[in-house]
């Protein structure tokens, strides 16, 4: 398998973390959002991804973009591998409610698109975005913290992780870019904290990645 992905990139974060988990070995290829006014945007990759956006997993040439998508490709192709969905079915939708409260209520409206075209066309300041990013993480993550707060133990839904903390501790790390504090959040709070100090989340860190700057590089 291989992975197109970028070390600062929350949604692919999120698959780094999955793969991880179940142990399953992939080719890293780095797409710098940035260089070249945006690698996601030449044509070669454009042929495996028409839409530009991170990541994108190729599994023997079979393609896979949108995080959400890979993750239930990945659980459903590797069966015997760390399943990332309850089998309950009320459970696995509480996940999955998670999962769409960062995916379309949170994530889309910091990403990096987003930011350029307030920068661009409306002449926000870093502070302008910042207070943006601030105000859409306060209340998606008062949502979320509602939300789990009779699943939550060690992580979102009891003592298993799922992919819904695999969608909201790259998404506090994301928040924390832009001054956004999650401290202020019991339950998220210790959460993230539990899932930092799990292997799988330590390996598929966004400063520990290959592409990683070298002044943001974690040992």
């Amino acid at each position: 398998m291989t992975l197109y992905n970028y070390f600062r990139s929350s949604t692919s974060y999120r698959i780094r973390i999955a793969l991880h988990l179940k142990n399953l070995k992939f080719d890293y290829k780095a797409i710098h959002l940035l260089s070249n006014g945006g690698e996601q945007n030449s044509a070669e990759y454009r042929k495996l991804n028409p839409i530009g956006g991170l990541p994108t997993l190729s599994d023997d040439g079979k393609v896979i973009s949108q995080s959400v998508a890979i993750l239930e490709y990945l659980d459903e192709a590797f069966p015997d591998t760390y399943q990332l969905r309850p089998a309950d079915i009320f459970l696995r939708a509480k996940v999955r409610q998670v999962c769409e409260n960062v995916n379309s209520d949170i994530h889309p409206l910091q990403n990096l698109k987003v930011m350029q075209y307030l920068e661009k066309t409306h002449g926000y300041s870093q502070e302008d975005k910042n207070r943006w990013a601030q105000m859409w993480s306060e209340k998606g993550f008062a949502a979320i913290e509602k939300i789990i707060e009779s699943t939550a133990k060690n992580f979102c839904f009891g003592n298993e992780i799922t992919a819904a903390d695999l969608f909201v501790v790259p998404q506090i790390f994301a928040a924390a870019r832009f001054g956004f504090d999650i401290s202020r959040f019991e339950t998220l709070n210790r959460i993230n904290e539990n899932c930092i100090k799990h292997e799988a989340f330590i390996k598929a860190h966004p400063y520990r990645q290959i592409d990683t700057p070298a002044e943001l590089k974690l040992s």
